[in-house]
């Protein structure tokens, strides 16, 4: 049986070390973007220059805005791979160094759309996906990031906010799936650390025990955190 790797995120070294994982596993696994569509001359993706071309990946486009490309997304990856067997959703914003008073509503619309909005809506399809299949795994990843500068450096408008979002929305939906037929895992990597944790992510997910389901796991730690 073909396995069906599902993995979406920001464009970063972190993705990429993910993906490069992936491939050896499978020939091949769907790769999905958190468009870069910001119309900010400072807004810019962590290590973006960073990102390989991984072979092996088939990229599907993504709409975070819209409920509707979350579900055509995930049917596409369903009909691309044969399954979806392992979703893997890294969230790692890019950084936005901009005084709030001069950030305009529409590109507060696409910050909230796209790196916030986005996430709930394609966790809310992959759920009903997993729960009708009864199988898979879900990996919600995130990273902890000193963004802190000096005393007159700018401040990432964007990340903290972002991560914050995801980080506690991922654990009340960790909490949600005890009595449900897939596992749930949430994961922070540490930054700089990316191949390694990425070894270890898809180590954990290959064992498919149950009692890792349900759990964040850190891997500056490498041991599990509530």
């Amino acid at each position: 049986m073909t396995r069906g790797i599902l993995i979406a995120g920001n464009e970063s070294s972190l993705f990429s070390a993910v993906a490069a994982e992936a491939v050896k596993r499978v020939e091949s696994f769907a790769s999905v973007f958190v468009p870069n569509r910001l119309p900010l001359p400072e807004g810019r993706g962590i290590s973006s220059s960073a990102v390989q071309a991984v072979e092996g990946a088939i990229p599907l486009p993504w709409n975070p805005a819209s409920p509707i490309s979350a579900r055509t997304l995930v049917l596409a990856a369903e009909n691309r791979l044969g399954q979806i067997n392992d979703a893997i959703l890294v969230c790692l914003p890019p950084a936005v160094f901009k005084s709030v008073e001069t950030l305009i509503p529409e590109e507060i619309e696409i910050l909230v759309n796209d790196q916030i909005k986005g996430w709930f809506f394609l966790l809310r399809e992959l759920i009903m996906y997993f729960r009708k299949q009864k199988a898979g795994s879900l990996s919600l990843v995130t990273v902890d990031i000193n963004r802190a500068g000096g005393k007159n450096a700018p401040v990432d408008l964007l990340g903290p906010s972002v991560e914050a979002s995801f980080r506690a929305f991922a654990r009340s939906v960790l909490a949600s799936q005890a009595n449900e037929p897939f596992r749930t895992m949430g994961f922070a990597a540490a930054a700089g650390k990316e191949e390694a944790f990425a070894a270890w992510l898809f180590k954990l997910i290959d064992e498919g025990a149950a009692k890792h389901s349900g759990r964040w796991h850190k891997h500056s730690k490498l041991k599990l955190f509530r």
